[in-house]
């Protein structure tokens, strides 16, 4: 018999013990201030208070529960926008480093597990792309992309593969873990003289400088350097105009029969790409799938990517059960790398994003990068990822897609926008973008039948956030800020709550 949760949550949440931190209460300096307690922060802050500098962690709610707990956990060295596409925009060398550099990634996760004795469920699993429709040439691209960037890649059918899949590109010795058991002990094995966490601490604003100062809700943070690991940078950066901001809807199920044998399992079906994976824990058997990926703030029914997934899981899955329901956000950058130092316009501040769907490793990589510059050591990879990197031809297609997005956006939801004089067919649980009294207002009807009014007007840069339903937020369309119901700041560059609406 099908049960549902009764929870919109991702399932490492339910499989780890919390470790509770302090929140900032004064204020406080720092050799470096970390803005954000996910997989970049952590392993951050882990690498320079391991070369004796002095840290703080800043994090908005708890260590790990932000897009670091949303993932699935996997780790490879092929990237989500295929390796083919990054030898076609720069070249075959740049290839060969970003391979490289996503390997070295990998490989310092797995000696921090090892040298620290971190229980996480951290195993070596082949990743594999496949396609079902044989006409489909993606796949075979990919193998010779492997080939050429000096992984182990092999092509062809494999016993006891779970799809009926007519191309397989297998890249073996990838791995897979749980990032939040991972990240969360990681944290607690931080020397605390040399660093210091703190946690539901929001960060209002930072300022460049020397040293660099972080107003927070809780108290004001003097630092030489901060590294901004918040997915996309709080404030505003030249890099938001040149990423899309996509989610991801994402279940964990329990299965009638055996999980499939471990592994990464990328199955590209027309223009959508699904990631599955199977996943044991104290809890049980769970298969984990992840997919539907549209716009943030472009599509009101995501309880309908949520249907579709389930309808794409049944279809090759015998399930029992969906007992966790979430979803994941991401950002892919114009030429199909990351965003990792200081930008054009800063000194003193690093930002690290971009990471498309490909996060855990990029921001591993990120920390590594980030520590190096600060600790004055030249790293390999820094010049390839620097976001001051000029590379037009590269990043054009999608810097005309997204600025168009974010004209057109603006243009509609300003002029075109709901008139509505009255809220009462708003049904309980429902929300939606209004204009009242030519104020542009959010409105949400709780299952109690209260009304909440907050500004619609995203704090980020002025444009009309839009009803989420599946997760009941307001998602801003232009550069991936979202809030709650209440407008509080959940996600994106938005430092400050939606304004309430009197």
């Amino acid at each position: 018999m099908m049960r549902m949760s009764d929870t919109y949550k991702a399932l490492w949440s339910a499989t780890n013990n919390q470790v509770v931190y302090a929140s900032l209460s004064g204020d406080i300096e720092a050799e470096v201030a970390v803005v954000g307690g996910g997989i970049t922060g952590i392993s951050a802050a882990y690498a320079l208070a391991r070369a004796g500098k002095k840290v703080v962690v800043l994090e908005s709610k708890q260590v790990g529960m932000g897009t670091t707990g949303s993932s699935t956990g996997n780790l490879y060295a092929p990237v989500d926008s295929r390796l083919f596409s990054i030898a076609e925009k720069h070249g075959d060398e740049v290839l060969k480093e970003v391979v490289s550099s996503r390997l070295s990634a990998i490989d310092f996760i797995e000696e921090c597990v090892t040298e620290l004795e971190i229980d996480c469920d951290f195993q070596r699993v082949p990743w594999h792309l496949f396609a079902i429709d044989e006409k489909n040439d993606e796949v075979k691209k990919e193998y010779a992309a492997a080939i050429n960037a000096g992984l182990p890649a092999a092509s062809g059918a494999l016993l006891g593969f779970p799809f009926p899949a007519s191309e397989i590109t297998t890249v073996q010795q990838q791995a897979q873990f749980n990032p939040l058991a991972y990240t969360r002990a990681l944290a607690g094995h931080i020397d605390p003289s040399y660093c210091q966490i703190y946690e539901n601490t929001t960060v209002l604003k930072v300022k460049d400088g020397e040293p660099c100062s972080l107003e927070t809700s809780r108290g004001t943070v003097k630092a030489g350097k901060v590294v901004m690991a918040t997915h996309s940078p709080k404030g505003i950066y030249a890099v938001h105009t040149a990423m899309e901001a996509k989610r991801e809807s994402a279940l964990a199920v329990r299965l009638k029969n055996k999980l499939p044998l471990s592994g990464i399992y990328w199955h590209i079906l027309g223009n959508r790409q699904y990631s599955i994976r199977p996943f044991s824990s104290r809890l049980g058997d769970f298969l984990l799938v992840l997919g539907r990926t549209y716009p943030v703030g472009n599509k009101e029914n995501t309880e309908d990517n949520r249907v579709k997934l389930e309808k794409y899981l049944r279809k090759y899955f015998e399930v029992e059960s969906i007992d966790f329901t979430w979803a994941a956000q991401n950002y892919s950058p114009a030429d199909n790398l990351p965003y990792i130092g200081t930008s054009l316009t800063q000194k003193n501040i690093f930002i690290a994003t971009g990471f498309a769907a490909d996060g855990l490793v990029y921001g591993t990589l990120a920390a590594m990068i980030i520590s190096d510059e600060i600790l004055g050591k030249e790293n390999r990879w820094g010049k390839l990822y620097d976001p001051k990197r000029f590379t037009p031809i590269a990043s054009a297609k999608t810097l005309l897609k997204e600025n168009f997005q974010v004209g057109k956006h603006l243009l509609q939801d300003w002029v075109f926008n709901e008139q509505l004089s009255g809220l009462k067919e708003l049904k309980n649980g429902d929300g939606k973008t209004v204009t009242i009294d030519k104020d542009k207002v959010a409105a949400y009807r709780d299952e109690k039948g209260q009304l909440h009014l907050v500004s619609s007007v995203c704090t980020h840069m002025g444009c009309i956030v839009h009803w989420n339903s599946a997760e009941k937020s307001l998602d801003c369309p232009c550069h991936g800020s979202r809030f709650s119901f209440d407008g509080k700041v959940l996600e994106g560059p938005a430092y400050l709550d939606l304004a309430n609406h009197k």
